[in-house]
């Protein structure tokens, strides 16, 4: 969005005439666009609608070398675009590139090196490895702030938690410093941020004061920030990596590539010739961190890929023309996921209701949902409930009021679990009137919200195409959970009567999970739950969880059933088909003594 409309202020347009934009739920395009910023996700939807892309003319991939899944199936259905149209042409382009790989993929095709100009970054190492690299950053934002010339630092570090902890960290060290050190502006930047506190970060530091952009990797290529003299790197990312064995989202932190490393230390040469200060060891950066970052489509649930692919009329997903082919158990997960929802026939085939699920823009379980939902009578209620888990984190917890805030999310909290508790949250900012105050007094994001009324519209719409009644179910609740379970009946969960401690085992591997501390069932601890997500943390901890009654699994998900005792039959087969997803990740002995949980 924000470089669309840079381009259409520099070419002497608003933004949506010549140049515009095209982001999940978001179309800001007209008749007379003839350049096109859109996301590759959106894109992958249009060429699942127009194969040949008649449209274009041009198609240009940036920032190629992060190989978000999207991308990898591009670059598959582009490269046959390519042999069908002789008047299409593609660029793929990155500044960290591995330029030869690509072009053997794209049929020896041509590389250009185009000159940039960067000021020079002089890169500095640690001699011996970081045993604690959140401290080691701050002490390093302090020194650069005390002895070095004036110019504005990035502090690179993995996830909202550890940027709040390191943010209150440095106000408190600068505080005990006293008056007569200059100011320094702390800032923090991670998506769950309301969007007024990150806009901040772009506004330049007032004279004799310098600012610290504390950031997650979205300041690694996504946002360039004007004034970054000084980048600071302990070399760490957080990466979701999905075991399809077990069904389980791991937030792992990880080490990242040279490749994230350079990208990095360039954000210090954009205004000046700039410092990168890396908290690891020159030997660490050559010899045991990845050249190119792992591809998204090898450590993620392709369900949702796979879904789309058939769509396509690709029906033999094994033997794609993928550059990085993902590991063979979770193509198959994610097909046994989708015969499970009933988008498959038996012999892998897309159905009738699969090509309904196929044309909305969400994760298979939430469009059967969504599906479900217009049979059981309460699809006005599921629009709401989807379009509020799509928008991310919708409460603003803060660290000098987190009591406060807490208490004020406490009395969203439905008996029925989390996915209730959205709607109720909904349906309260809809009765003040969508009001931005009201957002405000109750810690709420109206970011998100105003997201998730846009989200809502837009799934709407795709109802009215298809003509799906949307029809209320007022405080017929059940209903709802019924739908929910529809979709995420192999998201189910039981308490388990020997264990203490809220443990909860999962009906199809048997696994301990935890229902989350922020969830409305916290502390009444059902029987049976569906829930959303599993994230792996300090525990595996089910996210967005509803309390349901046993018997709806049988009832709505008969299939899943019958495949659920043929899995127990044979389950040390399956095991070891399985491929150790997480062997990948194991970190070298020099990463282990900076290793941080969260």
């Amino acid at each position: 969005m924000s470089v669309a409309k840079r381009v259409a202020e520099e070419v002497g347009c608003r933004l949506g005439e010549e140049v515009g934009y095209t982001i999940r739920f978001e179309d800001c395009t007209g008749p007379d666009t003839v350049i096109k910023y859109m996301t590759d996700g959106m894109l992958l939807r249009e060429i699942m609608i127009d194969e040949n892309l008649s449209q274009y003319s041009v198609v240009m991939l940036d920032e190629a070398h992060e190989r978000t899944v999207a991308t990898d199936v591009l670059f598959g259905l582009l490269k046959q675009l390519l042999d069908r149209r002789s008047d299409f042409r593609l660029i793929a382009t990155s500044a960290t590139l591995d330029a030869e790989r690509f072009s053997e993929y794209f049929c020896d095709c041509k590389i250009f090196t185009i000159p940039g100009k960067p000021f020079p970054v002089e890169k500095l190492y640690t001699k011996q490895p970081e045993s604690d690299y959140l401290d080691a950053a701050l002490i390093t934002v302090l020194q650069i702030h005390l002895k070095e010339p004036e110019g504005d630092i990035l502090l690179f570090l993995t996830g909202q938690e550890e940027i709040d902890f390191a943010c209150q960290t440095l106000y408190e060290r600068m505080k005990s410093l006293g008056k007569n050190v200059p100011e320094l502006i702390i800032l923090p930047a991670y998506s769950a941020l309301p969007s007024e506190m990150q806009s901040r970060i772009f506004d330049p530091a007032p004279p004799g004061k310098r600012k610290v952009v504390v950031a997650t990797n979205i300041a690694e290529a996504s946002l360039t920030i004007d004034g970054i003299f000084y980048v600071i790197d302990p070399g760490f990312a957080k990466q979701n990596v999905y075991n399809p064995k077990l069904g389980l989202d791991s937030l792992i932190i990880t080490p990242i590539s040279q490749a994230s490393a350079e990208q990095r230390a360039g954000r210090a040469g954009r205004t000046g010739p700039g410092k990168c200060y890396r908290l690891y060891t020159e030997s660490a950066y050559r010899n045991e961190m990845s050249p190119t970052t792992t591809p998204e489509i090898q450590r993620i649930n392709l369900a949702s890929t796979a879904l789309m692919m058939k769509a396509m009329g690709i029906n033999d997903l094994l033997k794609f023309d993928f550059m990085d082919s993902p590991p063979r158990q979770a193509l198959v997960s994610a097909m046994e996921q989708l015969y499970n929802l009933g988008a498959l026939d038996e012999e892998g085939l897309l159905t009738r209701l699969g090509r309904k699920m196929a044309e909305f823009p969400l994760e298979p379980p939430l469009s059967k949902m969504l599906l479900a939902s217009v049979d059981l009578g309460c699809s006005d209620e599921m629009l709401t409930i989807i379009a509020m888990t799509q928008t991310g984190n919708m409460f603003h917890r803060p660290r000098e009021k987190q009591s406060q805030a807490d208490q004020k999310r406490a009395k969203f909290f439905q008996p029925e679990g989390d996915h209730l508790t959205l709607l109720a949250l909904y349906e309260a900012w809809k009765a003040s009137n969508f009001s931005g105050p009201w957002c405000f007094n109750n810690f709420v994001q109206s970011r998100s919200l105003r997201r998730a009324q846009d989200v809502r519209k837009q799934l709407l719409s795709i109802m009215d195409k298809y003509k799906l009644d949307v029809v209320s179910a007022g405080k017929h609740y059940t209903k709802i959970r019924k739908a929910i379970t529809a979709g995420f009946f192999f998201h189910a969960a039981r308490k388990d009567p020997q264990e203490v401690g809220g443990c909860y085992r999962t009906l199809v591997e048997n696994q301990q999970v935890y229902i989350h501390p922020s969830s409305a069932l916290f502390q009444k601890q059902p029987d049976w739950v569906i829930y959303h997500e599993l994230v792996m943390t300090t525990k595996e901890y089910m996210r967005e969880v509803t309390a349901i009654d046993p018997k709806w699994l049988v009832e709505l998900a008969p299939r899943s059933f019958k495949f659920a005792e043929a899995n127990k039959m044979s389950k040390r087969k399956r095991q070891e088909r399985i491929e150790p997803l997480y062997d990948r990740y194991n970190e070298p002995n020099s990463w282990r003594l900076s290793r941080r949980r969260a």
